[in-house]
């Protein structure tokens, strides 16, 4: 399978080439030729399959150039013992909605279900179309995301990676575990500014031909961990085709029935995931777009017109404060009809005014399978505490908002389809967030009192990956400004 450009459908490229890359050269990013369907009959087959089975069958039909034997094996590295608890477990709550926890990883967020998965396939990746230079990871996050990818690059041989994270705009919880990160190969810097900042600082870099010269020179080339490189992305797909095959075997549906899915999402990544997904064959309904007050995708996807030119909020859901949505590119051309011209126009225009608008034709395609709300920090508290009260369910500001929007849709639509609500992050990266939601006294402003607080008010135990980090040393403490951020990675490499 060939892999080509948003932006350039003519500009085509292997899986291990789209990987190794991140980003096409013309700042568009990578999408499959075709979307693998399911056979007849070839999903109920999977059914009762482990996590590393299903992820082996889909990765199977979109990395063409990998053999079966090396998709097995990234697999069987990138999971297993790293997922005690089980890669992607299916809750149920007391009023039967089911909530698929994606956050059972090595840094308590659902970023690990694609980042153990990444340096695996990034390595043979390489090797197949690779040049022999050392690869430097670059990647701007929002809060996940960095921990998640230091944590899965850590020590890789012949990579060096570079996390860029906003300042003031991550929890204290997600900053700790960035800036304590061991590792030789790893690199972390404070940006001053907001995550909009530091991705377009990254994207930047990538398409600067100068960069990527003094680059070069040193023996070394650039890729990316964030769900702009396809070998991020691919693996989401995974654990929605993994929770509807569980929910059929648990008998919530029958093979074939629909079931709806609720997602937080800033960046589209992970609700793009179950769009593919949902185009492979799986009976995927409604997917349900919950944003928090930096409501830029509820506002597209209701009305057609995308607009950053608005004020940016930090809110109690870190991770999805974002206001430039990068993987809405991949949809848009897909929906276009792989129309290369039109999304070139529309994020010229979103370079240039801060806008684009879509066509009545274009708009009513995106409602046929997203619908989207939002809350704010209010609701996204009263959400926290709502269902803590009636289910004795903790959860974390990002899925909270996923709760609220997906109540508001069942009152307002009267969808009754068995819906899953993804749940992002474990409940104590954000526990300071969360104990205030139930009505709990901060103990002053250390993270590990307050993580001991919400233990003891919710009865909920704490991860202990989490409570480790109160004796690892803080490594880094570096901040930039967005223009200077490849200045920065140039003097901790010595480029």
């Amino acid at each position: 399978m060939r892999y080509s450009s948003t932006r350039d459908s003519s500009l085509q490229v292997s899986s291990s080439e789209a990987i190794l890359q991140g980003i096409s050269k013309d700042g568009g990013l990578f999408v499959p030729e075709t979307i693998p369907a399911f056979a007849p009959g070839e999903l109920a087959q999977l059914q009762g399959s482990s996590y590393q089975e299903v992820a082996s069958a889909v990765l199977s039909r979109y990395l063409t150039d990998f053999s079966q034997e090396e998709i097995d094996d990234c697999v069987k590295k990138a999971y297993g013992s790293k997922f005690p608890e089980g890669e992607a477990p299916l809750a149920e709550l007391k009023d039967g909605l089911q909530v698929l926890e994606l956050w059972h990883g090595p840094t308590c967020a659902f970023k690990d279900m694609a980042l153990q998965m990444l340096p695996q396939l990034l390595t043979v990746a390489n090797k197949k179309a690779g040049d022999g230079k050392t690869i430097l990871i670059l990647v701007a996050t929002s809060g996940d995301t960095g921990k998640a990818a230091l944590e899965g690059f850590c020590d890789v041989p012949g990579t060096e990676i570079a996390v860029f994270y906003p300042q003031d705009g991550v929890s204290h919880m997600q900053k700790r575990q960035m800036v304590t990160q061991a590792g030789e190969n790893v690199h972390v810097c404070g940006v001053d500014g907001n995550f909009d900042d530091c991705q377009t600082g990254v994207k930047r870099i990538f398409t600067d031909g100068r960069a990527a010269a003094e680059l070069a020179a040193k023996g070394m080339r650039f890729s990316s961990a964030n769900s702009i490189n396809w070998g991020r992305l691919a693996p989401q797909i995974v654990y929605y085709v993994y929770a509807y095959l569980e929910m059929c075997r648990a008998g919530k549906v029958a093979m074939g029935e629909p079931v709806n899915f609720a997602v937080p999402t800033g960046n589209f990544g992970n609700i793009l995931a179950a769009y593919f997904a949902k185009e492979m064959g799986v009976p995927i309904g409604k997917l349900i777009c919950a944003s928090n007050r930096n409501n830029v995708l509820t506002d597209f996807l209701s009305e057609g017109r995308y607009d950053r030119n608005r004020p940016f909020y930090t809110t109690l859901s870190p991770s999805m404060d974002i206001l430039v949505s990068s993987n809405l590119e991949r949809l848009l051309y897909l929906l276009s009809g792989r129309d290369d011209g039109l999304i070139g126009r529309l994020y010229r225009d979103l370079s240039d005014t801060g806008r684009f608008a879509v066509k009545e034709e274009m708009l009513g395609r995106l409602k046929e399978s997203f619908a989207a709300g939002c809350a704010d920090d209010a609701e996204t508290s009263a959400a926290i505490r709502e269902v803590y009260d009636r289910s004795g369910y903790l959860c974390d500001p990002h899925t909270a908002v996923a709760f609220k929007v997906y109540g508001e849709y069942r009152a307002s639509t009267g969808d009754e389809t068995p819906t899953v609500v993804v749940s992002t992050a474990s409940p104590y990266k954000f526990p300071a967030s969360v104990l205030e939601a139930l009505g709990g006294e901060l103990p002053g402003k250390n993270d590990f009192s307050i993580l001991s607080s919400l233990e003891e008010r919710s009865g909920v135990a704490a991860p202990a990956a989490l409570k480790a980090l109160r004796d690892k040393p803080i490594r880094f403490g570096d901040c930039c400004m967005p223009g200077e951020m490849f200045g920065w990675v140039k003097a901790v490499l010595n480029i």
